[in-house]
């Protein structure tokens, strides 16, 4: 999940992206858009990247916020923890990427981080938004309509973190009710600790292309995610019918990521997925019939 740097020129245009929204929100992810009663088959389960981050920086404030306005079922969050200790949002485990600051997220404090600019990289609309911390953003977004799908990323540089998000949603009971949050990594050993400690958060386990391109997401992995997991999200390069039917068997659902294009997502909605991961949340407004 490591999309290359990107800078979206309309977004300079006044008014470009508001308009986007505003002709975007009235249509519900998984709603049949084809149809003219408006109902679906099954409820798509549409995952905002990062946010919304192909209209507004990654992992930002503004990104969840336009999450949000356009419906989205979930956003999805990179987790990871400062020098002093903060769980903080990042995909990158530097800021140079996405911030006009450089060094590794683990050797700068809170302070520091939250000195950086997260959003002029993107366009200057942004300029100012800022690193938050994963409290931030489960304090501000409960009760809103939206649901988190929180990645532990790179948790073997932070020893203890799966504890530390455990304790974070506990105390805002977000543990009591499976359908808030989803926790997810590429790490099965950190991710089956995270289980664990909180066995009633719903688990998902993300396989890269370069880990399964070889073998293929086999039966028996399968089999193993299924004694902790409720989801398997693949690289959508490694998804087709077949996989679907055979993540279904084994009992879980399947959110491949990232989506980018029209393309992909008919590809994935053809396969019968039960939703993706897209920087583009209109991709997933309209959900084919089966």
């Amino acid at each position: 999940m490591n999309p290359r740097k990107r800078r979206w020129s309309f977004l300079n245009r006044p008014g470009i992206l508001l308009l986007a929204v505003i002709l975007l929100v009235g249509l519900h992810p998984g709603q049949a858009a084809a149809d003219p009663k408006g109902k679906t088959p099954s409820k798509f389960i549409n995952v905002a990247h990062r946010g919304a981050s192909g209209h507004a920086p990654e992992n930002t404030i503004a990104a969840y916020d336009l999450a949000v306005k356009m419906k989205a079922d979930y956003f999805e969050v990179d987790v990871q923890r400062s020098k002093d200790g903060r769980l903080v949002i990042m995909h990158d485990t530097t800021v140079d990427r996405t911030t006009d600051g450089t060094g590794n997220v683990k050797d700068l404090t809170l302070a520091q981080l939250k000195q950086l600019d997260a959003g002029s990289w993107f366009s200057p609309t942004f300029a100012g938004e800022k690193i938050p911390t994963l409290e931030e953003v489960l304090d501000r977004y409960r009760g809103k309509g939206i649901k988190i799908l929180i990645e532990l990323k790179d948790p073997s540089l932070y020893p203890g973190i799966e504890q530390q998000v455990a304790k974070a949603l506990s105390e805002r009971k977000l543990d009591k009710r499976k359908d808030k949050v989803v926790v997810q990594s590429f790490d099965l050993e950190s991710i089956q600790r995270f289980h664990q400690v909180l066995p009633r958060v719903p688990i998902g386990v993300l396989a890269s292309y370069g880990d399964y391109k070889e073998t293929g997401v086999t039966d028996e992995h399968l089999r193993s995610f299924a004694a902790y997991a409720d989801y398997v999200n693949p690289n959508k390069d490694l998804v087709d019918a077949d996989l679907v039917q055979r993540v279904h068997r084994h009992g879980m659902k399947i959110l491949p990521y990232t989506v980018r294009d029209r393309t992909a997502a008919d590809l994935l909605f053809t396969a019968g997925v039960d939703g993706f991961i897209t920087d583009f949340p209109e991709l997933g407004y309209t959900h084919h019939k089966k």
